[in-house]
């Protein structure tokens, strides 16, 4: 099969031909074709080949045609599609995966969730050990996840928001970056055993305030001086808040010739060293809007803000640096790698290679959480080691032991939940609450001076 032969499917649409059309037109020249049709179709293109959902191939030649049918879709998405491109010839990866999985999703039982989790017991005793609980955002799903335990099991909490991206925590205070606000809760302990089941939550996170930012793709936020700092990616700047303005640029790359609208470099993490907000990440050192990605591969930096200047080169897709136990780290998400950066020598150790895109890091001791994702759009994804090193990739929170550089436990998520942004832990909060905007215990609960 030449790798411009077209694909024909043939099938009904409630039988997975849409479906399937779908998700091999991202790797193949696809069109759908009535039964009727495929004689003189397979007499005008020669080379084409034929998959039939449901449907018989009548006298076509064996070699140019397979069967499939809406049960082996939805049974098993990835052996299915697995199955279907080794017959094309064409290459697989989980991008592939997406209108299967949603045809999946629509014939799933009404009662049914899309939000399952598996995970190691380790994973739920970790949290024990630590007394707090990790929030995950996810922006692809549009929910904060909450992942904390209770009578040695773990309890994945989700909160929906839209588009939650980076998290800033203080002491009692939580600060979430969504599509176009800011949203600052703050806990009321008070309120905490009232929650059903009573005397079980510890801690109930309330919204405060709500910043109208505009769609900035605010990324990761931290606290310096007392003083809550995000990256403005659209705008390609470090930025504050204050009561009269969308944001405040306070910093940009010295590369970046003006602020304004246009993701010129992906600027997306931010470090804080000493109460200051020292390192960040960018996914190149461009000066036009989505230069970046014609080197997203390679062309990542990390730059030291008070120089401006490339403490490491050559990064792929670099995302969350932190500062722990005196030592720089940084995410190589297009490798998959969590890293420790040797300021002295300009480059990154590989401490440890996750099965998954990775994004979102938090510290405790000798632990890292990292965030993992599958990446599934392969127009901002494709290309990278990643992808070439793992056809399928995994989504959720690996835990891993910075001495043994070793995987100690994982939180995987299944079906719906496919990219995670940033996760923090709350330490300290065993088993707090997100009290949503509309409920009863935001309704019903008050601070006085």
């Amino acid at each position: 099969m030449s790798a411009t032969a077209p694909v024909f499917v043939i099938g009904a649409p409630q039988a997975g031909a849409t479906a399937l059309r779908t998700a091999l037109d991202g790797v193949a020249t696809v069109a759908a074709a009535a039964e009727s049709a495929v004689p003189a179709l397979a007499a005008a293109v020669v080379d084409a080949r034929f998959v039939f959902v449901a449907t018989e191939p009548g006298e076509l030649d064996p070699a140019r045609w397979c069967r499939t049918n809406l049960q082996r879709l939805l049974g098993d998405p990835a052996g299915e599609m697995r199955r279907l491109c080794a017959f094309l010839d064409v290459p697989y990866d989980q991008a592939l995966l997406g209108p299967i999985e949603e045809a999946r999703r629509a014939a799933a039982p009404a009662d049914g969730s899309p939000f399952g989790s598996e995970h190691t017991p380790s994973f739920a005793r970790a949290l024990a050990t630590i007394g707090g609980s990790l929030l995950i955002s996810t922006y692809q799903a549009g929910r904060l996840v909450i992942a904390r335990e209770r009578d040695g099991h773990l309890n994945t909490h989700f909160r929906g928001f839209d588009k939650p991206m980076g998290m800033a925590l203080a002491d009692g205070r939580l600060c979430l970056g969504t599509r176009t606000e800011v949203w600052d809760l703050r806990d009321m302990p008070e309120v905490a055993p009232k929650i059903e089941p009573a005397g079980t939550h510890d801690a109930c996170y309330l919204p405060r305030n709500r910043h109208v930012t505009g769609d900035i793709a605010v990324h990761e936020m931290a606290f310096a001086r007392g003083e809550l700092w995000m990256v403005a990616t659209a705008f390609s700047c470090l930025a504050t808040l204050d009561a009269r303005h969308s944001f405040v640029p306070r910093w940009k790359p010295p590369f970046v010739s003006a602020i304004g609208p246009g993701d010129r470099c992906h600027l997306n993490g931010l470090a804080v060293v000493d109460d200051e907000v020292r390192y960040v990440t960018a996914l190149g050192t461009t000066d036009e809007p989505g230069a970046w990605r014609a080197r997203k591969a390679d062309g990542g930096v990390l730059l030291d803000v008070p120089s401006g200047e490339a403490v490491v080169a050559g990064l792929s897709m670099p995302h969350s640096p932190r500062w722990h136990d005196g030592e720089l780290w940084v995410l190589e998400s297009g490798k998959g790698e969590l890293c420790r950066v040797d300021l002295d020598a300009g480059r990154t150790e590989t401490v440890a290679e996750l099965p998954g895109f990775t994004r979102g890091l938090a510290f405790v001791d000798r632990f890292a959480f990292v965030g993992l994702s599958q990446i599934r759009e392969s127009s901002s994804f494709g290309g990278l080691p990643i992808t070439e090193r793992l056809t399928e990739r995994q989504s959720g929170v690996w835990m891993v032991d910075l001495d043994a550089g070793e995987v100690a436990a994982f939180l995987r998520f299944d079906d719906l939940v496919q990219e995670v942004f940033d996760v923090a832990l709350l330490e300290g909060k065993r088993f707090p609450e997100i009290a949503e905007a509309g409920s009863d215990a935001v309704a019903s609960s008050f601070v006085l001076p």
